[in-house]
């Protein structure tokens, strides 16, 4: 599949989400029905995913919701127990929901894999940051491998 683009819809599909309770089943349906922010990170527990990408979400997520941002989404091609972990780990609360994608089965239908077979690392997710809206691509940006700037939180912020 084709990368997904600015202005088509997010596939209807289902995640699990890390929850207080455990493991719980969300549809892309339902997730992406107001605003959303999503970013994707190539694996929980990488160095620039726990260092960077996600400590930025997690300090600005008043500033999402002060400019009407409904819910933050992290996705990765990792399963929930482990995406359970790092939110912990991580002092991620309520206010971002941590989704796995166990088999990369939403990240291939979004057209935005990455090849890391090489690096013992199997299929993962590109690094990725979007805005939805009724479950609309609004924005989208891609990282190059190994690349970190139009992903950050404060670079999202910038675009709503």
């Amino acid at each position: 599949m084709s990368q997904i683009k600015v202005g088509e819809t997010i596939p209807s599909m289902k995640l699990m989400a890390a929850t207080a309770e455990g493991p719980k089943e969300v549809s892309t349906d339902d997730l992406f029905k107001g605003k959303t922010v999503m970013f994707a990170v190539p694996g929980a527990f990488t160095p620039t995913c726990s260092m960077k990408h996600l400590p930025g979400f997690v300090q600005h997520v008043a500033d999402f919701r002060a400019k009407g941002v409904d819910k933050i989404v992290c996705v990765a091609v990792n399963d929930v127990f482990v995406m359970g972990a790092w939110a912990k780990e991580q002092g991620v609360t309520d206010d971002i929901l941590m989704l796995a994608d166990g088999s990369g089965a939403f990240t291939k239908a979004m057209g935005l894999e990455l090849d890391l077979v090489a690096r013992g690392l199997g299929v993962r997710s590109q690094r990725y940051a979007m805005v939805t809206e009724g479950g609309k691509v609004v924005s989208l940006a891609v990282e190059p491998p190994g690349g970190f700037d139009a992903t950050r939180a404060e670079a999202v912020l910038a675009t709503l």
